[in-house]
């Protein structure tokens, strides 16, 4: 199953920038286990967003809970999930299991 997971940002950016670095290593952390599969900041600067792989919501509010952000009170973490009906033909079949190919 896919996960959407917008961050909002609740503190001032200097708390946010105290935490980026750790916040940094659990992204790529979880990029390597394949469980994150792309993330980066809003435009607006108020947030991130993640684009998430995982067998169900527990899986991902586990993730979450090892994020310095969580853990700190920093961000507050919006997830959707997504159980894929069709994906481009080259999308990680992996990903997107029960998606037929277009």
């Amino acid at each position: 199953m896919l996960f959407s997971i917008t961050l909002s940002y609740l503190r001032p950016p200097a708390d946010i920038q105290a935490h980026l670095d750790a916040h940094k290593a659990w992204l790529v952390r979880h990029i390597q286990a394949g469980s994150i599969l792309c993330a980066g900041p809003l435009q607006n600067g108020q947030g991130g967003f993640i684009l998430a792989h995982g067998e169900g919501l527990s899986d991902i509010e586990g993730m979450i809970a090892e994020d310095p952000f969580d853990r700190h009170g920093l961000a507050s973490f919006a997830i959707q999930a997504c159980d894929p009906a069709i994906r481009a033909g080259d999308f990680p079949a992996r990903w997107a299991a029960g998606a037929k190919s277009a």
